[in-house]
C-alpha cells in the first residue's frame, strides 16, 4: 500500500492536475497500460463468453475492441436504438438538443416501457450554446393525502411491498409537465411534432430485439395478475419474443391526446381522471387536485471543480450531483492515475469516499421546499478535507463508524439519454417509474406503467428502502413533497464548453456508475466506450459491502483488500449512455451501455 500524506497530496494536487490533464490526449502509454490490465484482469478471472456467444463486458478482448461510435455534427445515446433515431432524425431536420430530447423522451415511454415513462419523472440537465446551465426538476411528487407512516402498519412495522406493488406508491407523475416545460422555453419545434413519432410506434407496434424481450420477460409474472396489462405485454398469455411485434393501441390514444391537448390532457383531462378512477378503485390516494397541482421547476444545478473540469449535475431533489461532486471533493489530491485502473490503493480511496459520501447524502438530502440541504458546507473544502483525514491507509472504515458528519440532521430501474446537437447545445435525461415498470399496473385503458416512487422516500428511519438505502427523517413522506432520488444527469465542461454527458439508471448505483465513467476518461485514459465498458465499484454506506464489477479486480487485489476488511459481492451496475467530446479529433463520440443491450448511440 501506498502511504498518502493529506497535507502533502494537497500541496501537490495543482501539480498532478498539471502533469495529468494537460496532456490528456497524449497519454498513449498509460491508455496502453490500461488495456493490459484489462488482458491481466480477464484472465485472472478466466471470464467465458455468455450463452449468446458475445463475451461479457470486461473482459480482455472486448474492452481492447471497444470503440465510440464518432459523428461530426450531433449524437444521440439512448438505452432504445428506436428512440435514438428518433431523436437523430429531429436533429437532422433542423431541431436543437431539447427538441431531441423531449422526442426521445416520448419514444422511450414506447419502445422502453420498464424505464421510460409519462407515467413517472425525472430530471434534465442542460448547457446552451451561450454558455448558460440549467437543471429542470419534473420530479414525482408524494400525494396531499401522504402521511409519514404510510407504509408502516399498527405496529410501527414497515409492510413488505406498500410502497412498491400498490397504487399507494405512485406519486404524481411529472414527465408530461417536464418535457413541455423544457420545450416551451427552449424548444424550436412543436409538441405535435416531437411526440408523432411516438405515437406511430405505439400505434404500429415495433418488432421486438432481444434486449426488449429480456426487459419484458423479467415482469412476465407480474404482468398476469392484471388483465388489462396483461393484454398488451402478454402475446394471449405467453411472453413475446424476439421477431415478434409489440403494439400498444391505448398508449397511442393517450400520446394523441397529449399531442393535442399539452399538459391540460393529462392534468387536467382523462388521462388525469382515468388514473385517479384506478387509484379508488385500488386502495391509493391520488386525487384530481394532486394532478392539477403538479409543477416542473428550473433550479440552479450543482457545479464542482475537479482537476480543469466543471461537473453540472442535479441538485436536490436529486442527491446525485452532490454526492458525486462530495465523491469528487475528496478524491480530487489522491494519484489516482498513478495507482491505475482496479488496483488496491484506488479502489481502497474510492470505497471510502463513497462510504463517507452517502452517509451525508442519506442523512441531510431532501426535498429543498421542506428542508434545508447544506450544500455549500458539504462540498466545502475544509469538509472535504475532513473527511479525507478519517480514512485510514490500509483498513477498511466499517459503515457503523461513518456517521452523517454534520451531527443532527434539520427538520435499478431507470433510464438516462444523451444529445448533442449541431450549435454545441447539450442535454443529459435521466427519468424514471423506479423499480422494472414501476408498480407493474396500468390505470383502466392509459396503456403507461404507473411508477412507485414513494419508495425513495423513507419508510421508517433506520430501515432500508427498496434500494437498500438507510435513510433519516429528513427524507420522509410528506404530502406534496419529492421524493430524494439518486439520478445524475451529468454535463462535464472543459474550458467552459462541454466535454462528456453522462449518465445512468441503477438506483443508488446511478452516482457511481456515473462517476465511473468521468473518472475512466480523465484519469485512467480510457475512449467513452471503454469507459462505459469497464467494470464498476459501488458503495453506498449500508449495507457494509463493497459492490464489484466482474473483472475490476484481480483475485490478489481482491484478497488484499478483503486482508483489510473490505467484504464483496458481485454487481455490474448502471447502464451509462454518455457522449464525449474530442478536442484532438474535433468529432463526438458516443457510447451506449451493453449492459443494455437494446439501446443505441448515433448521429450524423
Amino acid at each position: 500500500m501506498s502511504d498518502p500524506n493529506t497535507s502533502q497530496l494537497d500541496a501537490s494536487a495543482a501539480a498532478h492536475a498539471e502533469a495529468l490533464h494537460g496532456s490528456r490526449w497524449k497519454r498513449r502509454a498509460l491508455l496502453a497500460a490500461t488495456l493490459a490490465a484489462f488482458s491481466a484482469l480477464a484472465c485472472a478471472q478466466n471470464v467465458n463468453p455468455d450463452e449468446t456467444g458475445h463475451e461479457p463486458v470486461g473482459t480482455r478482448a472486448a474492452l481492447q475492441k471497444a470503440r465510440p461510435v464518432t459523428a461530426r455534427h450531433a449524437m444521440v445515446v439512448s438505452a432504445q436504438h428506436l428512440a435514438t433515431m428518433v431523436g437523430v432524425d429531429i436533429l437532422k431536420r433542423g431541431g436543437n438538443a431539447v427538441d431531441a430530447a423531449v422526442a426521445v423522451g416520448f419514444a422511450e415511454a414506447v419502445v422502453h416501457p420498464c424505464c421510460g415513462n409519462i407515467g413517472g419523472g425525472g430530471f434534465m440537465t442542460i448547457h446552451l450554446k451561450d454558455g448558460r446551465n440549467l437543471f429542470l426538476d419534473f420530479r414525482e411528487k408524494a400525494p396531499a393525502k401522504a402521511t409519514p407512516t404510510m407504509f408502516q402498519d399498527a405496529d410501527g412495522n414497515v409492510v413488505e411491498g406498500r410502497s412498491t406493488d400498490s397504487y399507494l406508491g405512485v406519486g404524481v407523475p411529472g414527465t408530461v409537465m417536464g418535457f413541455d416545460t423544457a420545450l416551451k422555453r427552449y424548444g424550436t419545434m412543436s409538441l405535435q411534432q416531437l411526440i408523432a413519432p411516438a405515437i406511430k410506434l405505439a400505434r404500429d407496434g415495433y418488432v421486438l430485439e432481444q434486449g426488449d424481450v429480456d426487459s419484458l420477460d423479467s415482469s412476465t409474472g407480474a404482468f398476469a395478475k392484471h388483465a388489462n396489462v396483461a393484454a398488451i405485454f402478454l402475446d394471449h398469455g405467453k411472453p413475446f419474443k424476439v421477431g415478434e411485434r409489440l403494439v400498444q393501441k391505448d398508449l397511442a390514444r393517450t400520446l394523441e391526446l397529449i399531442a393535442k391537448g399539452g399538459t391540460k390532457a393529462f392534468y387536467g383531462g382523462p388521462i388525469a381522471r382515468a388514473v385517479v378512477k384506478g387509484s379508488d378503485a385500488n386502495g391509493g390516494i391520488l386525487s384530481l387536485r394532486d394532478f392539477a397541482g403538479y409543477t416542473a421547476q428550473w433550479e440552479k444545478p450543482i457545479q464542482c471543480e475537479y482537476h480543469g473540469y466543471t461537473v453540472v449535475s442535479a441538485p436536490p431533489p436529486s442527491s446525485g450531483g452532490t454526492t458525486l461532486c462530495l465523491i469528487l471533493q475528496i478524491i480530487k489530491p489522491y494519484p489516482l492515475a498513478k495507482w491505475g485502473y482496479g488496483s488496491v490503493d484506488s479502489v481502497h480511496y474510492l470505497v471510502e469516499a463513497e462510504r463517507r459520501a452517502f452517509a451525508d447524502r442519506n442523512t441531510y438530502l431532501g426535498d429543498p421546499a421542506f428542508v434545508h440541504n447544506p450544500i455549500d458546507t458539504l462540498l466545502s473544502d475544509a469538509h472535504a478535507a475532513k473527511l479525507r483525514a478519517t480514512i485510514k491507509q490500509d483498513q477498511a472504515t466499517p459503515s457503523s463508524e461513518v456517521q452523517g458528519s454534520l451531527g443532527a440532521p434539520e427538520g435499478n430501474h431507470t433510464t438516462h439519454y444523451s444529445v448533442v446537437d449541431k450549435d454545441g447545445n447539450a442535454v443529459a435525461v435521466t427519468y424514471t417509474v423506479n423499480f422494472l415498470f414501476g408498480n407493474k399496473q396500468i390505470a383502466g385503458d392509459t396503456g403507461f406503467f404507473l411508477n412507485d416512487e414513494m419508495d425513495d422516500f423513507t419508510g421508517k428511519p433506520g430501515v432500508a428502502n427498496g434500494a437498500g438505502l438507510v435513510q433519516g427523517v429528513i427524507n420522509r413522506v410528506e404530502p406534496g413533497k419529492r421524493p430524494l432520488s439518486s439520478m445524475t444527469p451529468t454535463i462535464v465542461l472543459r474550458d467552459g464548453k462541454p466535454f462528456m454527458l453522462t449518465g445512468s439508471p441503477g438506483s443508488a448505483t446511478i452516482i457511481s456508475s456515473t462517476l465511473g465513467s468521468f473518472l475512466n476518461v480523465v484519469e485512467f485514459g480510457m475512449n467513452m466506450q471503454q469507459a462505459v465498458n469497464a467494470p464498476r465499484l459501488h458503495q453506498q454506506w449500508y449495507p457494509d459491502v463493497v459492490y464489484a464489477g466482474q473483472g475490476l479486480l484481480t483475485p490478489e487485489s481482491q484478497q488484499a483488500l478483503e486482508a483489510m476488511g473490505y467484504r464483496f459481492k458481485p454487481f455490474s451496475g448502471g447502464a451509462v449512455e454518455a457522449i464525449l467530446f474530442n478536442p484532438k479529433t474535433g468529432l463526438l463520440e458516443g457510447a451506449h451501455d451493453p449492459r443494455r443491450p437494446a439501446g443505441l448511440a448515433a448521429g450524423y
